[in-house]
């Protein structure tokens, strides 16, 4: 029964769902045993009273943040390790509940410093630097991108040459535009620096490697002689953070300090080649998957808020002198918030199944296997775009829908929109990500037509183009699948055509590739979307046991494809794949569809089950109290800390008074 403090139109909203929202909730996190273990970290940390009077984070001023975030960084730290907690899982369940899209002042220490040396150094380099990582006495970041050159890693321009008398490698940034920047953590929290740079050894470039560069002394913090390091100044979001820059002025670091378990340089300079060049990138590749992860549940949170508020609000009289409707009862209001809330859920199963590739991929390569490392890399830079495109986009249209309300920080969506949107250009701009996933899809498409049997989803490329759809109102979503399959094969296969036809005609392979880049990006983007949907569809095949659960999550993935169908018709129509009455009636069963899934709205959105000490949303908190929110909200503005402010003395009064002094001169002149 709900409590009587429930918004009385958000406790009928659940109480209409069709399913339980919380074998829903089982699904998106594995189990009841996690979920429990979720919750329980969660409580933990939103009841802990060094965190729970926290100041309201829209007050404070960009040093104020950055201060803050290192002081409940340096609490949950200790506190992690006081729990025992070593599941990553765990660890960032109980961090989110207290500084939710605050970003932790270690974590390009924890997600990027120590596992590049995990990966990349030789047993030697981690016995020397993991347990000092770990005990935080050495606290380091990820180097890479320079003021003019990001996501072209080979463009680099940061030096590391070897000299063979000392044993030593000299680190220099020798132009200005290959000063390191916008790596975060940089500016004024670590003291060391894994830095990507050119190695130069006997007169050879031997490409990009990495190196462990100390940046400030232990004891006092000061940046060291040869090393300039700041931080680069206010940002759209990420103010808590301090993305830095980094000239190096011929630093000198040890020889072991180059990460060598692949790439190696011997004592008089000879360099030994990696078995594959890719390695090197293993940390992208991790981040890249886990921003798919990260673009779900930000837009989830996006989702609650605007179905929860849409739920609560009322807008216009349907019928004259009558009971204002629940703004979510309109159908335009669906057609904004619903794809979203579909979106939120395919990226989401996305996001889990990219991250446990990468698990097994890696855990091949640590055994020397290789030869799933270019499917990854093409599938997470590709997706990482797709994700984090799809989830800005729907982000924005979820704060819209909440009208003017969404525009406040009292919203909650502020917060996550200048956390998310980032993703679509670090660790890679996503146009470049694309390019790079369609690379490998032509190399499949090449191997395709050359006789070999290609495996997993890129297996499509074996099959010939079929002519027709067999979509119909039922909207089986196999046949649903097909046509994405069909696409994104089609796709690839033109813009295959179109670089050949390019070097055919005289072009270099380059230039080819750059007369065909937008046909490029649309086929990555296509192959994306088909993956995406299939992940989707795995998980109503096998992950989802309740069946009235599993009965609205595959409504709720027929719109996903649908709406996939309909927003991107003109490509799954060019060849007569789908008909014209196949695009009316999708058209027609799309609208079918919101109607559908409106009963379970809320319900859908419930199951995320984010705390309200997550959202820090008054439109989106779970009881539906949202006016009382904002208006305590607007109450507590410091603007009102004093009836009069001081901008009126100082200003606003002596502008009123000369301008009295002045209308007696004005009028009898009049």
């Amino acid at each position: 029964m709900a409590s009587p403090t429930v918004n009385p139109d958000l406790a009928r909203e659940r109480k209409r769902a069709t399913f339980d929202p919380i074998q829903l909730t089982y699904v998106l996190y594995n189990g009841p045993e996690r979920v429990r273990r979720k919750r329980y970290l969660q409580s933990l940390a939103i009841n802990d009273p060094v965190i729970a009077n926290s100041p309201d984070w829209h007050t404070l001023s960009r040093e104020q943040k950055y201060e803050e975030v290192m002081r409940k960084t340096v609490y949950y730290t200790n506190r992690v390790q006081e729990l025992g907690l070593t599941n990553p899982e765990e660890i960032f369940s109980y961090r989110e509940a207290g500084m939710a899209h605050e970003n932790s002042a270690f974590g390009l220490h924890s997600s990027m410093f120590i596992p590049t040396i995990e990966k990349m150094g030789t047993e030697e380099q981690k016995q020397a630097w993991i347990p000092r990582s770990l005990r935080y006495e050495v606290i380091g970041t990820y180097a890479q991108t320079e003021l003019g050159h990001g996501t072209f890693v080979r463009g680099l321009e940061t030096t590391a040459t070897y000299d063979p008398k000392s044993k030593e490698f000299v680190i220099n940034s020798p132009t200005l535009t290959s000063t390191k920047f916008w790596p975060g953590a940089l500016g004024k929290t670590s003291n060391y620096c894994v830095v990507m740079a050119q190695l130069l050894t006997q007169g050879q470039n031997c490409g990009i490697q990495a190196f462990i560069v100390p940046l400030r002394r232990l004891d006092n913090h000061q940046a060291l002689p040869g090393v300039t390091v700041g931080d680069i100044g206010t940002k759209f979001g990420y103010e808590s953070i301090d993305n830095g820059f980094l000239k190096l002025n011929h630093v000198r670091v040890p020889r072991m300090n180059m990460l060598m378990r692949y790439a190696k340089v011997l004592e008089d300079g000879t360099f030994i080649k990696p078995d594959n060049d890719k390695l090197v990138y293993g940390s992208m590749v991790f981040i890249r998957s886990v921003i798919t992860n990260d673009a779900a549940r930000s837009l989830g949170q996006a989702c609650t808020i605007a179905i929860r508020y849409s739920a609560v609000r009322r807008q216009t009289e349907v019928s004259p002198k009558g009971e204002e409707a629940q703004v979510l009862d309109y159908q335009t209001q669906q057609h904004r918030v619903f794809p979203a809330l579909a979106t939120s859920y395919a990226l989401w199963f996305a996001g889990r199944y990219m991250v446990d590739v990468y698990l097994r991929v890696t855990e091949q390569i640590e055994k020397g296997a290789l030869e799933e490392l270019p499917q990854l890399h093409g599938l997470s830079s590709g997706l990482k775009a797709f994700s984090s495109w799809a989830a800005s986009r729907m982000l924005e249209e979820c704060r819209m829908s909440c009208g003017g309300h969404g525009y406040s920080n009292a919203s909650g969506f502020s917060k996550i929109y200048v956390d998310l949107t980032p993703a679509c250009t670090y660790e890679g701009e996503n146009m470049v990500m694309m390019l790079q996933s369609a690379r490998f899809l032509l190399k499949c498409f090449a191997q395709a037509k050359s006789g070999a049997k290609l495996p997993g989803l890129v297996s499509c490329l074996n099959r010939p183009l079929r002519g027709s759809s067999s979509i119909d109102s039922r909207l089986e979503l196999t046949a649903l699948f097909d046509a994405y399959e069909h696409r994104a094969v089609r796709l690839i296969t033109e813009a295959a055509g179109r670089v050949q036809g390019l070097v055919t005609s005289g072009k270099t392979g380059q230039q080819a590739s750059n007369q065909a880049s937008v046909q490029l990006v649309a086929a990555a983007n296509a192959f994306c979307h088909a993956f995406v949907l299939k992940t989707f569809m795995d998980k109503l095949s096998v992950g989802v046991s309740d069946a009235a659960a599993r009965s609205a999550l595959n409504t709720l993935c027929q719109l996903y494809a649908v709406y996939g169908i309909v927003d991107n018709l003109g490509e799954f129509m060019i060849d007569g794949y789908v008909s014209s009455k196949q695009a009316t009636m999708l058209n027609q069963r799309l609208l079918d569809l919101l109607a559908e899934i409106r009963p379970n709205a809320v319900a859908f959105v419930d199951a995320f089950d984010t705390p309200d000490n997550v959202l820090k949303s008054a439109l989106g908190r779970f009881d539906g109290n949202v006016y009382e929110a904002i208006f305590e909200y607007a109450k507590n503005s410091k603007l009102n800390e004093k009836d009069v402010a001081d901008a009126y003395h100082k200003h606003m009064k002596p502008f009123m008074d000369e301008m009295k002094l002045k209308a007696p001169r004005v009028a009898a002149r009049l």
